[in-house]
């Protein structure tokens, strides 16, 4: 009886054992384990963006989509290989693990716990991905890495922005492409109330259609709008590759403005849409 005792209380002893013995501890392995992860992490940052940009615009959407995946797949391995060898896993030692981190993680990394969460929904839910043109607050961009924490959009004026996840939780982002290769851009036009409109919609049409960027696959159409300004013409069109957005609506408004003076426009003095600079795809034409 009191050998079968003895061995009871070492079974229990080794059921709430929460780490391993020191010898029992593969340190070799672990760091061949972190090694090849950061290794793994790097070329998939690294490579997969560089072969992104070197292949045609449909399949460029797709291979960046796949960095955060595979990034998130090669952490999730690493931890649960690196786990049973540092910890003696059973039903209690598990939950006794998860509850502490739950504890260590809701008061000192709340914030960042909250972005990492947000970031593992936006994996699945996409409100934006790599590649796509999105608006956060006053920040317009492409979306050129997805990390766990935050995001990084790089702006028309070639600025890095950095914005964490946790802005799905209480903000509106806009994805002008959602995984698209094109996004609608806007020319806008501000001429004087006498012309006739059919001749100028004619004109900018024809200036739309002619462009060296224009995805012919997609609509180009003209919105007029009478404001206390005059006429407000937009130009509405979407470019073969959305990186080409901004020269694409430089070279409609260029063309626009010599096609609107052969038609009888004339520019009003004033703009009546101030342009934004966070959305300097739909910069406006008038003089201002």
């Amino acid at each position: 009886m009191s050998d079968r005792s003895a061995a009871d209380e070492d079974g229990v002893r080794e059921t709430t054992k929460l780490l391993n013995d020191l010898q029992d501890i593969g340190f070799v392995e672990m760091a061949l384990i972190l090694f090849g992860s950061f290794v793994l992490l790097w070329l998939i940052k690294r490579i997969l963006p560089f072969i992104a940009e070197r292949v045609p615009s449909r399949l460029r959407m797709i291979v960046l989509g796949a960095v955060p995946i595979l990034r998130l797949m090669v952490i999730i391995a690493a931890i649960f290989w690196i786990i049973p060898l540092v910890f003696n896993l059973t039903v209690q030692n598990v939950l006794v693990i998860a509850g502490a981190a739950s504890v260590a993680i809701g008061f000192a990394f709340k914030d960042y716990a909250s972005s990492l969460i947000a970031g593992i929904v936006a994996l699945f839910e996409r409100p934006y991905g790599a590649g796509d043109w999105v608006e956060i607050d006053d920040d317009y961009g492409e979306v050129v890495d997805v990390g766990f924490r935050a995001i990084q959009l790089r702006t028309a004026a070639d600025n890095l922005v950095t914005v964490p996840h946790e802005k799905i939780w209480s903000g509106n982002i806009a994805n002008a492409n959602a995984g698209a290769t094109t996004v609608m851009c806007i020319a806008h036009f501000h001429i004087l109330p006498d012309h006739e409109p059919r001749r100028v919609e004619a004109a900018l049409i024809d200036v739309g259609l002619t462009s060296a960027y224009l995805d012919y696959a997609k609509p180009v159409f003209v919105i007029l709008a009478d404001t206390e300004y005059g006429s407000h013409y937009q130009l509405k069109a979407y470019p073969f590759d959305h990186r080409d957005q901004f020269r694409f609506v430089s070279d409609l408004t260029a063309r626009g403005k010599l096609a609107l003076r052969k038609a009888g426009g004339v520019e009003s003095a004033a703009n009546c849409v101030p342009a934004r600079t966070k959305d300097t795809a739909t910069a406006g034409s008038g003089a201002s």
